[in-house]
């Protein structure tokens, strides 16, 4: 069974994107657009305190109305982060993102420190390459070249 372990070993090499929690969010939004990403996990004494989403900036900066270049990334970011293992499987934490309806997954090691963060789109990507080795070794049987 596939786990989250082998999409972080793919992203080996990038850089995890965070920015402190007393940021603020215009600093986060030029972040996320130079770095091209859809959030950032939010620190404090450099231990995650939240993630700041592209869906933050939405709902809770533009939907009330809120200032970005004087408003903190504390004030707006979701405290609450679903996160898991490098151990759970693919299709659990799929079925998790489906469920809570969310498109950022951080991922804790054993001391809680966060080693990574897995999009909806690192898993698309993940499931599209090993559906084309799989299509194309049935092609190979098929056609007796295997």
């Amino acid at each position: 069974m596939s786990t989250l372990s082998e999409i972080l070993r793919e992203k080996a090499g990038f850089p995890l994107f965070s920015i402190d929690q007393g940021a603020s969010i215009l600093d986060a939004v030029q972040m996320m657009n130079e770095c091209s990403v859809g959030a950032l996990i939010v620190t404090s004494a450099g231990h995650m305190s939240g993630i700041f989403t592209e869906r933050d900036v939405l709902r809770k900066v533009l939907g009330q109305r809120l200032d970005p270049a004087s408003v903190t990334v504390a004030r707006v970011m979701t405290e609450k982060v679903i996160c898991c293992t490098p151990g759970t499987s693919i299709e659990d934490a799929r079925e998790l993102m489906r469920s809570r309806r969310i498109r950022h997954l951080p991922i804790l090691d054993a001391e809680g420190e966060v080693v990574g963060v897995v999009s909806i789109g690192d898993l698309n990507a993940h499931l599209t390459t090993h559906q084309e080795v799989e299509i194309h070794y049935l092609q190979e049987y098929l056609h007796g070249r295997v």
